[in-house]
């Protein structure tokens, strides 16, 4: 049975006259342009979003500003009883809810003295 094995070619370095390797050399005026060509897309990238940022503000739509109003939240206060209280003819859930998604709120735990965020429609 025979083997073949497999050897990464050697590299040998370019010498000079003087029979030492070559070394590249960088100097100030080519590290400054490395640097300028390092930074090109990145100050390409910011002027793009300089220029481009701004069309949602120039569309001309006028747009809607929230109002409301806010509720101290009092030992023993709950959702349902504060929904119930600021909107008595309406659904207690749908103003929840909407109590809910104004404050950005992930479950239904209040605490004393927290300020409640109301929609401006069940301001009284």
């Amino acid at each position: 049975m025979s083997t073949i094995s497999i050897s990464a070619p050697a590299v040998i370095p370019a010498r000079t006259a003087t029979g030492a390797a070559t070394r590249i050399r960088l100097t100030t005026r080519g590290r400054r342009l490395l640097v300028a060509l390092a930074a090109l897309p990145l100050a390409a990238g910011i002027g793009f979003a300089a220029i481009g940022g701004g069309s949602a503000l120039a569309s001309g739509e006028s747009v809607e500003r929230a109002t409301f109003d806010t509720v101290t939240v009092m030992p023993g206060d709950t959702l349902w009883a504060i929904a119930e209280e600021i909107a008595p003819a309406a659904d207690p859930r749908i103003v929840i809810s909407e109590i809910e998604k104004l404050n950005a709120m992930g479950g239904g735990s209040l605490q004393v003295g927290q300020q409640l965020a109301i929609p401006g429609q069940y301001s009284n």
